[in-house]
């Protein structure tokens, strides 16, 4: 399974805003997008799915920006996932969701099911929480090469 840039930077934006909110939880894209090397453009393109999943939530107005919508500990890295990236499913098989007429025929269904569902059950194993706590995170120091 590939997670594309949508997937890794939804996580490390949700990551920033649970982990550095201000006093009343929201962050601006610009600083996330200065402190994570990230288009803000890219950002704004992500927080519309994040809002419609109800993850995130937006403040206008002076000093607006974007809170959790949820407690961290409540949201799981696979509802990040599955709102940017629709779908955790390590293949396009219609049979993972016994939508496909070969399902019951086809050698592979079974396979390709049991890896979805420890997919899923490990992103769903981990929450927003647990990713914000890590104490090796430290916000201030840029990673050589993580792109």
């Amino acid at each position: 399974m590939l997670i594309s840039s949508k997937g890794r930077y939804a996580l490390r934006l949700m990551i920033y805003i649970a982990a550095l909110g201000d006093a009343e939880g929201k962050i601006a894209l610009r600083e996330v997008a200065d402190r994570e090397h990230i288009s803000q453009k890219y950002l704004e393109q992500l927080v519309r799915p994040l809002m419609k999943a109800g993850l995130l939530k937006s403040v206008r107005g002076k000093g607006g920006g974007y809170m959790m919508d949820k407690e961290p500990a409540e949201v799981r890295a696979g509802d990040i996932l599955r709102a940017v990236e629709g779908s955790t499913a390590p293949v396009a098989c219609d049979g993972i969701d016994n939508s496909c007429a070969r399902s019951d025929l086809c050698s592979t269904v079974k396979f390709w099911r049991g890896l979805d569902d420890v997919i899923e059950k490990y992103v769903d194993g981990v929450t927003l929480a647990d990713l914000a706590a890590v104490p090796e995170i430290n916000f201030d120091i840029k990673l050589q090469g993580c792109k």
